[in-house]
């Protein structure tokens, strides 16, 4: 008797669930080709699968993926020769929304399959962009062919077909607001954006133009169809990574450096991961995206998959390929687990480990990434807690020692004896920090000081804390402990009463502009400084914060006055003279503005400094007059 056609009502839900998957469940139509591309990928390696186990099904023809167009009815066509689907099949896995056939078949072949679809509402991507769609399908190993067709609302219909040879046909009746998915171009770019590292070939048919058109169709293969980063590592040489690279970031320069890897145990994926040599224009935006493209058995999923890559080690490009990745039903986002923690753990390793041999070469290759990408290292210091340590090694200063690098592995190599902490200071640029008052007690006793000048080293040097048991001390903190011989402290205690009364006027005259006066043992030959009181703020991090919030709160810094130098004496002097001069008022304010200006900070009236200044200079000049005449 002969087979009939018959209608079908879809399962109860399922026209609820099909508003859903074409409405809700994918952000952007144009997946609907990724999706229709990796099944028919599906059904060639079950072709593959299937004929090992039974010989019958092994006929010697090569797997195809075909895609073309009639433009007169509007329909896209794709089509492979896979294992197929017999009548049954395509109740079973088109008519019942997420049954994935995929699912079961990768059930029942365990450790056989690399398959791409898990969920089994993909095919319903083809709603997106279509009204209608047919689906012409024959079993491996059958004479039947059945045909599957619905618009997606209430019913579906099977039917019988014919086929010639095993495989599928899927043909899409593309709706108006979307024709652009019947031109060449546009189908040629979505195959190669999302599909181009598919196994299986997957061939486009040739447009012609004109009355010279050929009268046999022809077919160009527009896939690359064998992805860098699946090869070994030894068959690959370095002009083929450098090409690859350029590729897939349209960067024309080389790349810095680059790491291969392949990681095997509960999960398996691969990674090719390059470090540039030029940093990206919006590198310190906020909206910056990550470079590295995520994908799936060799499928385009994700452009920037943040979830791997921390924000960090944004500057890294590449791809990450994973086996079992857990995604979210329409395959668009990454689902949190044990997985992903594992892959990112994984690519941070590599990074940091591939950095590790860059910076133990000892070259140029390093010193050019530093300069390029470590203040965005550095924040891996204070983000990622887990990673700080391993972090710390790559880290690179400018320092007192000399006009080169230096990494805190090698000041510590260098610390004089008796030396107990690692010192920095803060401040907006090299010059402005290189000669700070802070550094002379320091630099007097032969000890070296880093120059932070990156807007993230507060945060980054307060998550470290120490290095190989070195704690890492301000040089602009309050809280400096420098040792003293017998000797100073017998003559810082002499100046503290000789200058108490002094102390005390600066206090009364600068207010609450800062947080205490007091004598100060970390200056030689400045008259004063300001140091930051314990749990305050750095100067330039809170100028920093202040731009962008004026309302920042502010740190009433300590300040500290050498005993030893001659304007604090003369200060001192005319103090014992003329207790309540405003001469010695103006002094003070002036020695305040000028310790201000050293650290950077701005004053509150540069008007009023501006003629402190002019009035100075013309008693200045006065006194020389006098002195010549």
């Amino acid at each position: 008797m002969a087979a009939k056609k018959s209608t079908r009502k879809f399962q109860a839900e399922v026209s609820r669930l099909l508003h859903l998957v074409v409405n809700s469940l994918y952000s952007n139509k144009e997946i609907f080709l990724r999706e229709l591309v990796s099944n028919a990928s599906d059904a060639l390696d079950k072709q593959r699968l299937a004929s090992l186990k039974d010989e019958s099904l092994a006929d010697g023809e090569p797997p195809l993926i075909r895609i073309h167009t009639d433009k007169e009815r509007n329909v896209l066509i794709i089509e492979d020769n896979g294992i197929g689907m017999s009548k049954d099949e395509l109740a079973q896995n088109l008519g019942t929304v997420a049954h994935s056939g995929t699912l079961k078949f990768l059930k029942e072949h365990q450790g056989d399959a690399s398959l791409i679809g898990q969920f089994g509402v993909g095919f319903y991507s083809a709603f997106l962009v279509a009204d209608h769609v047919t689906v012409t399908s024959r079993r491996a190993g059958s004479e039947e062919a059945w045909s599957w067709s619905s618009d997606a609302k209430e019913t579906y219909t099977l039917e019988p077909a014919e086929r010639a040879g095993r495989g599928t046909t899927i043909e899409l009746k593309i709706n108006d607001e979307q024709s652009e998915y019947l031109d060449s171009w546009r189908l040629r770019a979505l195959v190669k954006q999302y599909s181009d590292y598919v196994t299986h070939p997957i061939e486009l048919q040739k447009e012609h133009w004109g009355d010279d058109a050929p009268t046999e169709v022809e077919w160009e293969q527009v896939n690359s169809g064998s992805p860098l980063w699946v090869r070994p590592a030894e068959e690959i040489e370095d002009d083929e990574y450098r090409s690859f690279y350029k590729g897939l970031t349209h960067d024309f320069d080389d790349p810095l450096v680059w790491t291969h890897f392949k990681v095997e145990g509960r999960q398996l994926f691969r990674g090719l991961l390059y470090v540039p040599s030029k940093a990206p224009h919006d590198l310190f935006q906020r909206d910056h995206r990550r470079g590295v493209r995520l994908f799936v058995k060799n499928v385009f999923i994700l452009e920037d998959a943040e979830e791997l890559v921390p924000v960090w080690l944004r500057f890294v490009r590449g791809v990450i390929d994973s086996d079992d990745l857990p995604l979210n039903v329409s395959r668009e986002m990454l689902q949190d687990g044990a997985i992903t923690r594992t892959i990112r753990k994984q690519v941070i390793k590599k990074a940091l480990d591939r950095l590790k041999q860059l910076a133990a070469a000892e070259g140029d290759d390093y010193t050019s990434f530093w300069t390029t990408f470590g203040a965005v290292l550095k924040e891996g210091m204070h983000l990622d807690h887990e990673n700080k340590d391993r972090i710390a090694p790559l880290l690179r200063y400018r320092s007192t020692h000399g006009e080169g690098w230096t990494g805190l592995s090698e000041y510590v190599e260098r610390m004089p004896e008796g030396q107990k902490a690692i010192y920095y200071v803060i401040g907006e640029s090299q010059a402005a920090v290189a000669g700070s008052p802070h550094l002379e007690a320091l630099t007097k006793r032969g000890y070296e000081v880093l120059f932070m000048t990156d807007a993230i080293d507060e945060w980054a040097v307060e998550a470290l804390r120490t290095f190989e048991d070195k704690p890492l001390v301000s040089a602009m903190k309050a809280d400096l402990d420098l040792e003293e011989s017998d000797e100073d402290k017998a003559k810082m205690e002499v100046a503290s009463g000789e200058l108490e009364g002094l102390v005390e006027r600066i206090k009364s005259v600068l207010g609450e502009a800062v947080a205490d006066v007091r004598l100060s043992s970390r200056l030689t030959d400045s008259p004063a400084c300001l140091v930051v009181p314990e749990g305050g703020q750095h100067a330039y991090l809170e100028r920093l914060l202040r731009s962008q919030d004026k309302d920042a709160a502010r740190t009433r810094r300590i300040l500290e006055i050498n005993p030893d130098h001659a304007l604090v004496r003369n200060m001192n002097q005319l103090h014992g003279l003329q207790p309540e001069s405003e001469r010695l008022t103006e002094w003070v304010e002036l020695l305040y503005d000028q310790v201000l200006l050293t650290e950077g900070s701005p004053v509150e009236d540069p008007n009023r400094l501006a003629r402190r200044m002019t009035s100075l200079l013309q008693q200045a000049s006065a006194a020389e007059l006098t002195a010549a005449g």
